[in-house]
């Protein structure tokens, strides 16, 4: 009885060990910033692309006010109430002392500076396509908007939602490893899926979720409930939307619709965001969308 209780603790304490191993928060490595020339307007378009604003501005701010990253803006789900934080360049408050590493583990790999995985209520694992160049870039022109030193607030997570160490585990099933839509794209093609899967974070609102919050890639930008329980998140692959391309891209640029209706909701942020990319960066996003695997409709 006495070796089979202490061959059942020795496997306990492994497979402990074991899980806290491989939960893990994982870190860039290091060499892959050093000698990177960071490009302003790149990141300034991913900033765009991203809609870093729509979540991190103040609640209610309008125009030059969302160029203020104090962050503030609540976001309800299934497992609580998320609170964006301030991402502003203040060092105190915000993300103003974080090295161009510390910002790329947080965007690429859900690691805060203090080593714990962040909630992916913040789309890492979406971002986590970009490179660590995208990231350095994104670092750099943050880095050129107003300081605030509103502090942030904590999230509203209860148990066991609030133990961050299983979100390692989250991490191993749910974080990408590769492009969804995959096979012989474009140059055109390849860049809307980069905008789309990667900083656009499309998927994030367009795809449904599993019981435990992962993305359902099988059913890929098909729609899905809308978060606060209000109506539903359009089905935009080629089975959903059957605009064109040139309707797509005029749809972001300008909020119009084919039938000359105009952006309404949420989208009103994300075109906001996306009247600032280039023609042919909307263009190319069009592009992927067409190629998506078609829902049922």
């Amino acid at each position: 009885m006495a070796s089979a209780f202490r061959a059942t603790l020795v496997v306990g304490v492994l497979a402990l060990g074991a899980g806290w191993y491989f939960t893990g928060p994982e870190h860039i490595n290091p060499s892959e910033a050093e000698g990177f020339t960071p490009d302003l307007a790149l990141g300034e378009t991913l900033f765009y692309a991203g809609g870093c604003a729509s979540c991190h501005s103040a609640p209610g701010a309008e125009g030059d006010a969302k160029l203020v990253l104090s962050g503030g803006r609540r976001f309800a789900s299934d497992f609580g109430t998320f609170v964006a934080p301030n991402i502003s360049p203040d060092p105190v408050a915000g993300i103003g002392d974080w090295t161009p590493v510390a910002f790329a583990d947080a965007l690429l790999k859900g690691t805060s500076p203090d080593g714990s995985h962040y909630y992916p209520a913040f789309p890492y694992t979406s971002y986590a396509r970009m490179s660590v160049g995208d990231a350095i870039s994104l670092h750099v022109f943050l880095g050129t908007l107003p300081a605030d030193a509103t502090l942030s607030e904590p999230h509203e997570v209860g148990f066991p939602f609030n133990i961050r160490r299983t979100l390692g585990g989250w991490k191993l099933l749910f974080a990408p490893d590769d492009w969804v839509v995959d096979g012989t794209l474009t140059e055109v093609q390849q860049r809307g899926r980069y905008l789309v899967e990667g900083p656009g974070h499309c998927a994030e609102c367009h795809t449904p979720r599993n019981a435990l919050g992962g993305l359902d890639t099988a059913a890929w930008l098909s729609g899905a409930p809308s978060p606060d329980g209000k109506g539903r998140i359009p089905d935009i692959t080629p089975g959903g939307l059957d605009w064109s391309e040139a309707d797509i891209a005029e749809y972001l640029k300008s909020g119009f619709t084919p039938e000359y209706d105009s952006v309404g909701g949420e989208m009103v942020a994300v075109v906001e965001n996306t009247s600032h990319l280039t023609d042919a960066d909307r263009a190319a996003i069009a592009a992927y969308l067409k190629i998506v695997p078609a829902s049922g409709g």
